[in-house]
């Protein structure tokens, strides 16, 4: 009787272990098919209906800290004490993946990793909408990068760069002729071989910092936002190449505006005499 009692209680504890896993929060829980959702404006799957969908997805309809927002200077905070980006990437093994709504590269066991306030986040994946998701003073960019970290403890933190037509991107010209091979597939991963992130190109110490969601659906709250405030350029064709993953009319993966509520909005701008002591 005694062996059934302890034998009981390991299953237990086992099932609760595995309940435990699979809850925790992590970018997984980005929705990846897209069969589920699209941007089609009004539509039966678009934006305004995305929290409808599914009761998981009430945050893409209640949630009070949704992205993306527009960083309008009136709401910001210029403080100089946020520090640095403190990046420590690496290259590392990648695959490519249509996903229908976005192209998405991803690193294999992650490629180095980013440090905010003591907290560890390792690099996973990047993708791209266009246009832009966020907005500055209400001005729309073409194409936007989101560079998606997680902790250890499953905690999400974007790097968002924003881009406006001009000369070519260097990192996306290094991907050229990889995104041409996928642009008609959905839902197949292709190797990438080795992909170093540092070739992302940032070129701006300053950068917007809040707390909003994911962008597509479960709209997942409580993501630390960065967006560099440095505006890059990218070509029509860089931009075409990861537009032909949107699968529907609607010619765009940007989901609308959300409120910024009573959220903090900080710029970070380097004290200069601090920065020019610092290696």
């Amino acid at each position: 009787m005694e062996r059934l009692v302890a034998t009981q209680q390991l299953l237990l504890l086992g099932f609760f272990i595995v309940l435990l896993f699979h809850s925790r929060p992590a970018i997984s829980q980005e929705v990846e098919n897209e069969t589920e959702f699209n941007y089609e404006a009004n539509g039966e799957k678009g934006p305004e209906r995305w929290g409808e969908i599914h009761s998981e997805w009430h945050a893409c309809k209640n949630g009070t800290m949704q992205s993306p927002v527009d960083l309008l200077n009136e709401r910001v905070e210029v403080v100089s004490h946020l520090g640095r980006l403190k990046r420590s990437y690496k290259p590392s093994n990648s695959t490519l993946r249509n996903r229908g709504h976005d192209m998405m590269l991803k690193w294999e066991g992650g490629a180095g990793s980013l440090e905010i306030n003591g907290t560890e986040y390792v690099l996973q994946q990047c993708h791209w909408h266009s246009p832009s998701e966020h907005t500055i003073n209400g001005e729309s960019y073409d194409l936007e990068a989101h560079m998606v970290h997680e902790s250890a403890d499953g905690k999400v933190a974007v790097v968002g760069i924003l881009y406006t037509i001009g000369r070519p991107d260097s990192f996306l010209s290094s991907l050229t002729d990889r995104l041409r091979a996928i642009g008609g597939t959905t839902d197949i991963e292709r190797a990438a071989g080795v992909v170093d992130p540092r070739h992302i190109k940032i070129g701006s110490r300053k950068y917007f910092r809040y707390i909003g969601s994911l962008t597509v659906p479960p709209c997942t709250e409580n993501v630390l936002w960065t967006i560099v405030r440095k505006v890059r350029t990218v070509t029509r064709e860089q931009v075409r190449l990861l537009r032909v993953a949107v699968h529907d009319d609607s010619d765009t993966n940007a989901r609308p505006l959300q409120p910024i509520n009573s959220r903090s909005l900080q710029l970070f701008r380097p004290d200069t005499e601090q920065d020019n002591q610092t290696p």
